[in-house]
């Protein structure tokens, strides 16, 4: 049976750890719940420890394209953490906090909106645990409140300044000797508030090799509004040999998350629901058209007159059915060429992260590999778009290739660069660096766009889309439609459907995104995904064939925009997610939840739209190339 570790961290191996060696406690970032604006550890706004000494400091991590535009900081922290060496209190800063400065303005509001402060040891985050309540969260506190003691006026803020972390580990069992190798299986911290007595660098009376701070109402470091908080930080570490196995110590951090029950039902719920639709499909398909059109072409038939003249209707539309939109077949050609690139880099993406080669739990990564793949399929969707555009007569292929590469990639980048300025200007970690944007825009001039002139250079090189039927000079009359036949209606039906088909697996994306959840379930993923795509051309090619049967062959721009409503559906969930799930404070966190799931719906309608036409698309060539007309 394969280990946890194996599955959730592919290519990682358990790290062996000697007696004596000295091991980095990683500082990340500081991050809320009830806000989207993240704080670096060491931001000047915050009044914590500064930097270690960069003469003694290790690396921090490396980052990748995706942790550099997630905003994502790993820097050492302050804390020494020495290999199966118990360390005593140790004070190791003072900060002197005026009741004026800027400083207790930022971390009164830490407190208020519940920030917290995450640490990670051999890639384990620290965990905030109490066992008697059940109780487990990563990150530990900034601080906390407690009512007045006079009962009136605002909540006392209290700072959690001590640390007591537990450090699990477990022997190497290959090794016989009492001092051999370890490996580290868990990382707690139990945070403390306690008002030091003395000065660091003199003699701290309350941090002591034989004192263990503790949390007393009476003691707490309480922060003045009036004078100067002298904050002392401190901390003390105690190793525990644990029975936990390596590959078993990230159990505890999936506690609360993906609950597989749910899963399951909805995997059934989807694959029901596909399989219903394709049915449905294949009922059009093989009885409904076989029978119309063996009518048609004068086949004979036992079928009664009332049938024939039910299913008369798009037979009737045949020279009208492949006139080229009137509305923009250019925006049409480029919104379905940006849609396939998507899919195509998402779908690879898939496939890597369920052969292991990308590892799902690393958001950075998955992100990175989402831009990559996304820039070297700038040929797909150029080839797309060309072949499209060339089926609506034109010749500029110059100006569609152009348009293809800037339009889907410069307004995202456009609403990022916005919200990176805001983000910026309030100091959130999250804000991007100028460096970081340069580097994404060489990327996308450097190797998309060259892509994608390739593949439409190769698309309006290859012949012309052929089609069975000709276009009339004088387009055909459309009859008043009824309810079924409306737009509205069949924008909400080829909307929801796929909508409803993922709407488990989505929630759980959700709280992987903006509730910090791990997400691991790839494999569900893809079938989701693929239930998705399969309902999304089922349903869309069953709303083309009404519209067709009510003789209407505007069909072009209605098979699209049906398809790409479920990224209308994902916005609303988005919404409804913002108003019940989220608790956040301010506006600026709502700027920046709305953004990201704006440009999420954008891509899924992008993605669905594309699927729509391109299998209505398919669809139309099928059936009108069965017909014998003179």
């Amino acid at each position: 049976e394969k280990s946890l570790s194996a599955v959730l961290f592919p290519g990682v191996s358990p790290v062996e750890y000697e007696r004596g060696e000295l091991v980095p406690i990683f500082a990340e970032l500081v991050e809320s719940h009830k806000t989207q604006v993240p704080y670096s550890y060491y931001s000047r706004s915050l009044p914590f420890c500064p930097r270690p000494n960069p003469a003694h400091a290790r690396k921090a991590k490396r980052k990748n394209l995706g942790a550099k535009l997630q905003g994502a900081r790993t820097e050492l922290s302050p804390y020494d953490l020495t290999v199966l060496e118990d360390t005593p209190c140790t004070a190791i800063c003072e900060v002197p906090l005026r009741a004026d400065s800027r400083q207790l303005a930022y971390l009164v509001k830490l407190i208020l909106r519940q920030y917290r402060v995450h640490l990670t040891l051999d890639s384990l985050p620290v965990l905030v645990k109490n066992p008697a309540m059940n109780y487990a969260a990563r990150g530990f506190p900034v601080g906390f409140t407690t009512p007045p003691a006079n009962g009136m006026g605002p909540p006392d803020m209290h700072v959690y300044n001590h640390l007591a972390f537990t450090i699990s580990y477990l022997k190497d069992s290959d090794s016989d000797e009492p001092d051999g190798s370890v490996r580290i299986t868990g990382f707690d911290a139990h945070p403390i508030s306690i008002q030091h007595e003395g000065h660091v660098g003199e003699s701290v009376t309350t941090c002591t090799g034989s004192s263990y701070p503790q949390n007393n109402p009476r003691t707490f470091m309480t922060l003045s509004d009036t004078g100067t908080s002298n904050i002392i930080y401190s901390y003390e570490i105690k190793w525990v040999e644990s029975d936990v196995a390596w590959s078993d110590r990230w159990d505890i951090y999936l506690l609360g998350g993906v609950n597989n029950d749910a899963i399951y039902l909805s995997m059934i719920n989807s694959l029901m629901m596909t399989l219903f639709l394709a049915a449905v499909v294949f009922v059009i398909m093989v009885r409904t058209l076989r029978k119309d059109l063996a009518i048609y072409n004068d086949l004979e038939l036992d079928l009664t007159e009332e049938d024939g003249q039910e299913e008369s209707g798009w037979k009737l539309v045949h020279g009208d059915v492949f006139r080229p939109p009137s509305t923009s077949p250019l925006l049409l050609s480029v919104a379905v060429g940006t849609g396939a690139q998507i899919g195509t880099s998402v779908s690879i993406t898939l496939i890597f992260a369920i052969l292991k080669i990308v590892n799902p739990m690393n958001k950075g990564a998955m992100l990175s590999a989402i831009i990559f793949l996304y820039v070297l399929s700038g040929s797909v969707g150029g080839f797309v778009s060309a072949r499209l555009y060339k089926v609506c007569d034109a010749t500029e292929w110059k100006l569609n290739a152009v348009a293809t590469a800037v339009a889907l990639p410069a307004f995202l980048t456009g609403m990022f660069i916005i919200l990176n300025i805001f983000l910026g200007i309030a100091g959130a970690a999250t804000s991007v660096s100028i460096f970081t944007i340069i580097g994404v825009f060489l990327l996308w001039t450097c190797v998309s766009v060259p892509l994608v002139f390739v593949g439409s250079y190769f698309g309006f090189r290859a012949g012309k889309l052929e089609v069975s039927t000709k276009t009339n000079q004088i387009a055909r009359f459309i009859p008043e439609k009824n309810f079924a036949r409306r737009s509205i209606a069949t924008l909400a039906l080829s909307g929801i459907v796929p909508y409803v088909n993922m709407i488990v697996e989505f929630a759980v994306i959700m709280n992987a995104i903006w509730l910090n959840h791990f997400y691991y379930t790839m494999g569900f993923l893809f079938v989701s995904i693929l239930c998705v795509t399969i309902s999304c051309i089922a349903i869309n090619i069953v709303t083309c064939y009404v519209q067709l049967c009510g003789e209407d062959h505007r069909w072009w721009w209605k098979s699209f925009l049906n398809g790409a409503s479920a990224g209308f559906f994902i916005f609303l969930h988005s919404i409804w997610f913002l108003s019940h799930r989220l608790q956040l404070v301010g506006m600026l966190p709502v700027v920046v939840y709305m953004t990201y799931m704006s440009m999420i719906s954008l891509c899924f309608a992008l993605y669905c739209g594309s699927l729509s036409f391109i299998s209505c698309f398919w669809f139309t060539r099928k059936i009108y190339g069965a017909l014998k007309v003179d």
